[in-house]
């Protein structure tokens, strides 16, 4: 009888541990839902509003989101951001989102922004519509990315032009890096 009961002991543990170490390795896979929303829920429009960019679309690959401005101190990075999107552009995605909250300096058009980008910094990563990163109207993509709730990290307000968020292959927030980290830093290049 005492070996029965050690047998049934013994495998209950085995199987226990089969099944800790099988869910431990699966929670690597998994992206994160913290608030019900993971980052590959999301969506933006274009910079020209004719196409949605969908977040799901980018699995597999780091994502770098930066708000944007035109007539800011911080204006070079767009520079470093083109060299980070071809240096990496295997296995990162740059987005930049346009926002004209920091003492109105991005108060241009999607056409004058665009043109401005391009013209001035030969900008090919991705663009967004102008977009608010703080206050009332918020956008969701930034809701997620500035709430712990939603990005089980932590609380961020965005302070200025170019702060950068870091989402990594999984979906998952890695890191936040304020306007004055360029982006060609070993802090931000480091986690690439």
């Amino acid at each position: 009888m005492k070996q029965i009961l050690l047998s049934a002991a013994v495998l209950i543990l085995s199987g226990t541990a089969v099944l800790y170490y099988l869910n431990f390795f699966q929670k690597g896979n998994e992206v994160n839902t913290v608030g019900g929303k993971s980052f590959y829920d999301l969506s933006i429009k274009s910079l020209d509003g004719k196409k949605t960019i969908n977040f799901k679309d980018f699995k597999g690959k780091k994502v770098l989101l930066v708000n944007t401005a035109s007539k800011c101190g911080y204006t070079p990075q767009y520079d470093g951001l083109q060299k980070l999107q071809e240096r990496y552009k295997d296995k990162l995605i740059v987005i930049g989102l346009p926002c004209n909250q920091f003492l109105g300096q991005e108060p241009g058009t999607a056409d004058e922004i665009g043109a401005f980008c391009q013209k001035n910094y030969g900008v090919t990563f991705q663009m967004t519509e102008k977009i608010d990163v703080k206050g009332k109207g918020q956008h969701p993509v930034y809701q997620w990315l500035c709430q712990k709730e939603n990005n089980g990290v932590q609380d961020i307000t965005v302070g200025w032009n170019f702060g950068k968020f870091l989402i990594d292959e999984k979906g998952n927030y890695v890191a936040y890096f304020p306007s004055k980290v360029d982006p060609l830093s070993a802090e931000i290049t480091s986690k690439l």
